[in-house]
């Protein structure tokens, strides 16, 4: 597989990743053990070298997944990994205090059989704590050598701005896809002004965008997308035109729409490196394929054009997450 640079860091890693988040956390069942490494080698040994993690998936259980699964590979990949929740739970909001910010990374390198994170990201901004007390506690990590890069994760302008001031940012982490574009409108010029990489999360609409569900298709009560007004019954159903596009430009250029999908990404900017997740090898395989289509300028304005044209139905989050976004 190519590679990519994130941003001006200089951290190379496979122009697609993979979010682990699913194999433990927040879709239904976690794999099994044995089924979830199988899947991280098989990864990386079909290219992939770069793995998103956080302690919050599980919680630590993602974590101590990738640590036993990557510890053979560990000097031929890039482990991503997050702090910002507090007690490593989602529902009881952010905390980003430097002691805190200290003891999340070395329970993390523990976890993850490690002497080092190659990127340590912010899960969320805590309003409650200057960005520069965050970035500066992340560049004292990364002077003793227990981090390598500083990353955020669904950010706002300012607060990457104010962080990358003190430390530099190598990788700004947020939702971005063929039905959430919001980054478009300040976030891309600002990353590139800044030579910020950007790695997009859900870049499959979580799952949606594949075509393998439709209005009906039933969540387990334990699947965060149970609870995602963009996948409600009456959202899913409105937004079908947007699945009839995304299958008629696939089916154009002879790919699946996960990779019609992937292949947009990909090529809205050289520094964008999405990290889709599954616990499915032939769903694997073909994400990573889509790292071989190319998609040429007149595709792309077709792509654009025809996602123009389509109003997507439903938030993204309900209203107690989206709070914590875009700070």
């Amino acid at each position: 597989m190519r590679t990519r640079v994130l941003g001006n860091s200089g951290l190379e890693v496979s122009a697609l990743g993979l979010g682990c988040m699913g194999l433990t956390h927040a879709y239904g069942q976690p794999v099994r053990t044995a089924d979830g490494i199988a899947l991280l080698r098989a990864a990386f040994e079909r290219g992939v070298t770069f793995f998103d993690t956080a302690e919050v998936y599980g919680p630590y259980t993602n974590e101590d997944l990738l640590g036993q699964a990557l510890a053979p590979i560990r000097e031929q990949v890039v482990i991503a990994t997050k702090f910002g929740f507090r007690d490593a739970d989602g529902n009881k909001g952010v905390d980003s205090r430097p002691q805190t910010i200290r003891a999340v990374a070395e329970a993390s390198l523990k976890r993850l059989r490690t002497d080092r994170i190659d990127l340590f990201y912010q899960h969320r901004v805590d309003p409650a704590v200057p960005m520069e007390d965050v970035a500066g506690t992340v560049r004292e990590l990364i002077a003793e050598g227990k981090v390598k890069h500083f990353g955020l994760s669904e950010a706002g302008a300012d607060s990457i701005r104010r962080a990358h001031a003190v430390q530099p940012v190598a990788a700004l982490q947020s939702e971005y896809s063929l039905w959430w574009r919001e980054p478009e409108q300040e976030i891309l010029p600002l990353l590139e002004e800044l030579g910020i990489g950007f790695v997009p999360f859900s870049p499959l609409g979580r799952g949606f965008l594949t075509g393998a569900m439709d209005a009906s298709t039933p969540f387990e009560a334990s699947d965060f997308r149970s609870r995602l007004p963009r996948f409600s019954e009456e959202s899913r159903r409105a937004n079908a035109g947007l699945l009839e596009v995304i299958a008629r430009l696939a089916a154009a250029k002879g790919i699946t729409p996960a990779q019609i999908a992937l292949a947009w990404l990909l090529a809205r900017r050289p520094w964008i490196v999405p990290i889709p997740g599954t616990t499915k090898l032939h769903r694997l395989e073909e994400n990573i394929a889509a790292t071989t289509v190319a998609l040429d300028a007149a595709e792309m304005a077709d792509i654009t054009g025809a996602l123009d044209a389509i109003t997507v139905v439903g938030e993204r989050y309900p209203q107690q997450l989206q709070r914590v976004t875009g700070r």
